[in-house]
């Protein structure tokens, strides 16, 4: 049946569009060679936290690939946030949660928290793209989803392309929460698909760090180099 609809609907590559052979998944072998992964959840905790250094306090950071303009992982985000790819965001939350779950920085994560689009962004594209990415980091550390908490109150361009030193030019807060009762003592994990000047996850955390004695770490997809 697979040989039969691919001969009619062929799959290609989420990175170079070529079609893949029937033992594929996503990625072509090639491309899949030549991701950028970082490893800086098994060998260097600090960089990403660098990212907001002085501004939240994380107490672990990490993101799974590297993202440079032009590049394979700019074009598997593409395709994730603006073709409706959501098997993209499972495929990679599979991988980094069963990468995390082997740490133990990230055993005692309690919540999972995706980065959630503000309204009028989530109505037009019809999905979160960071939340089947967080779920399945969810599952691997057996932690509570909670997509409710966090509400972006704001719409805001792209950081994507801005300088690491820029912030959010901006008079009032992004993001607000719905509640923070259920929250209180709990270490939150943060999730995002691409970390850039930081500007998110500081917006972010200046409202998740007022729920009461909770501790924040983060995770991304990618991080723009």
């Amino acid at each position: 049946m697979k040989n039969l609809l691919n001969l009619f609907f062929p799959m290609v590559c989420e990175a170079c569009n070529d079609a893949l052979s029937d033992n594929e998944v996503l990625l072509c072998t090639s491309c899949r060679h030549h991701l950028p992964v970082t490893n800086f959840h098994f060998n260097d905790v600090e960089t990403v936290k660098k990212t907001v250094y002085g501004r939240v306090k994380l107490e672990n950071a990490t993101a799974l690939l590297h993202f440079t303009k032009k590049g394979i992982v700019q074009q598997i985000l593409h395709n994730l946030k603006y073709r409706g790819h959501e098997s993209i965001g499972e495929f990679f939350g599979k991988w980094l949660g069963a990468e995390l779950a082997t740490i133990d920085a990230y055993k005692n994560i309690d919540v999972v928290v995706p980065v959630p689009l503000y309204r009028s962004k989530l109505r037009k594209r019809g999905y979160n793209q960071v939340a089947k990415f967080s779920q399945e980091i969810a599952k691997a550390l057996n932690a509570e989803y909670n997509d409710s908490v966090l509400i972006k109150i704001k719409s805001t361009k792209t950081q994507v392309f801005k300088a690491r030193t820029t912030r959010w030019k901006d008079d009032g807060a992004l993001f607000n929460i719905s509640e923070n009762k259920s929250l209180a003592g709990k270490h939150i994990l943060l999730v995002d698909d691409i970390i850039t000047t930081g500007a998110t996850v500081e917006a972010c955390a200046a409202v998740l760090l007022k729920i009461h004695n909770i501790k924040l770490s983060l995770a991304t997809l990618a991080i723009a180099d």
